[in-house]
């Protein structure tokens, strides 16, 4: 009888217990319900994994950002690593930024101060620009063809330019025709070959570099270029040739020579001249030599007591006869002055350059007039006046010695100098001798 109670106790035992443990397991289970599970993925972290795996794909396509690490969370990309180039930083922090979901870019990049990545690079660099370099030796090898053939075909249109003979009276314009058809052949053919090497921005930097170059140069070299230019244009209009007898500003002298800077005179003292084109060109230039007549004049002075148609019948009688005095035109004569100190006749006669010499011919003329005066007593003004007339045979009579006949050639005393000159100067002198061609 006792022992059912006791049973009863005990079974009543196990079913509080069982009771008392469900109870507790229910608030734990309820806990563990509510916790997060930490393998399970959210969106946001989602993104962010997308997002970092595109930019390092991204970084991995770039030389030198290979070995950037990415980490990215909340939009926000943390780039960590070492880079050689400060550019290289710049450029991976833009690239970073460029890729969608990426907010903000935390650079954490650093400069790899290590040696050997430096000699790495260097390395690579070296080799992709030898491979490069090989990779175009057919394009280089062509391209140089091309300049070859270029240079060939413009000494080819050269030659036929000269050989068409401008302007052969100006062998300068001839030869200037020849360069600039040789080089504007060489710069096309330059031109092609850039194009087929890919370098055609390069031709329009150089270009455009060249224009700026130039238009410096100009205002530096201001006066080479004005001798440079004005020697062209004179070699174009010719106011003289070698060897005529020039007077520019005061500076008198035979030509020897016309360069690209300079004309070149011998003056009649046997000096040499050098005058810049520049002021040759904006000079008044007087050519004794272009004309072959050149007039000269001379005066006599006579006594006012004489007769002036019988001195001038006497002086022009004996002009005319002075070897190198032209007939025609004919001498003539005028009254330059009538005074108490006497009368001054000028005398004026025509001479052929080509054939006589001027001042020649002038003091011939000086000395036949002054003695065909003379034997006709036809005194020179007095320097004492007398107030009774001598006697006839102590009158002074003027004789003039008689002796071989005058000298009146062309002067060639600086020839040889001019001609030394010319040869000095065949090599860039930009005229030629008209007169020596036609003969």
């Amino acid at each position: 009888m006792h022992a059912r109670p006791a049973l009863s106790s005990f079974a009543a035992s196990l079913v509080l217990a069982f009771l008392f443990a469900i109870a507790a397991g229910q608030p734990a289970r309820a806990q563990a319900a509510s916790a997060p599970d930490p393998t399970a993925v959210t969106p946001d972290a989602s993104a962010d994994l997308a997002a970092s795996r595109r930019l390092a794909q991204s970084l991995r396509e770039v030389d030198g950002l290979q070995d950037v690490t990415v980490t990215v969370r909340g939009g926000v990309a943390r780039l960590q690593g070492d880079v050689i180039d400060i550019e290289d930083r710049s450029l991976a922090e833009q690239v970073a930024g460029q890729q969608d979901g990426i907010t903000a870019v935390d650079n954490q990049l650093a400069l790899s101060t290590r040696l050997s990545d430096r000699f790495d690079t260097a390395t690579q660099l070296a080799v992709d620009k030898l491979m490069r370099l090989v990779a175009a030796l057919p394009l280089l090898v062509v391209a140089i063809a091309v300049v070859m053939l270029s240079w060939w075909l413009g000494k080819l249109v050269g030659a036929r330019i000269g050989r068409r003979q401008w302007r052969s009276d100006n062998p300068y314009f001839a030869s200037l025709l020849q360069r600039l058809a040789q080089w504007l052949t060489l710069l096309g053919g330059l031109l092609v070959a850039l194009d087929l090497l890919g370098a055609s921005a390069l031709v329009g930097a150089v270009l455009g570099s060249a224009g700026v170059v130039g238009l410096v140069l100009g205002f530096a070299f201001k006066d080479i270029a004005e001798n440079y230019v004005a020697g062209i244009l004179l070699s174009l209009r010719r106011p003289f040739v070698p060897g005529d007898l020039l007077r520019i500003d005061s500076y008198e002298g035979k030509v020897a020579a016309l360069t690209s800077r300079a004309t070149v005179l011998v003056t009649l003292d046997g000096n040499r001249l050098t005058l810049p084109n520049a002021l040759v060109f904006k000079s008044v230039v007087l050519n004794y030599t272009r004309n072959a007549r050149r007039r000269i004049d001379f005066t006599i002075p006579v006594d006012g007591g004489e007769s002036i148609r019988q001195a001038q019948q006497v002086a022009m009688g004996a002009l005319c006869a002075v070897t190198g005095v032209l007939d025609d035109p004919s001498p003539s004569w005028t009254v330059a002055e009538y005074d108490a100190s006497g009368l001054t006749l000028r005398f004026f006669a025509w001479v052929d350059q080509r054939q006589a010499d001027p001042g020649k011919v002038r003091s011939e003329a000086l000395h036949v007039v002054r003695t065909a005066l003379a034997e006709a007593g036809i005194e020179a003004p007095r320097a004492v006046h007398y107030v009774a007339p001598l006697p006839q045979a102590a009158m002074p009579a003027a004789a003039e010695a008689v002796g071989p006949p005058a000298d009146t050639s062309v002067n060639r005393d600086i020839d040889a100098q001019v001609a030394a000159e010319q040869r000095a100067h065949a090599d860039e002198d930009l005229i030629t001798d008209e007169r020596a061609a036609a003969t």
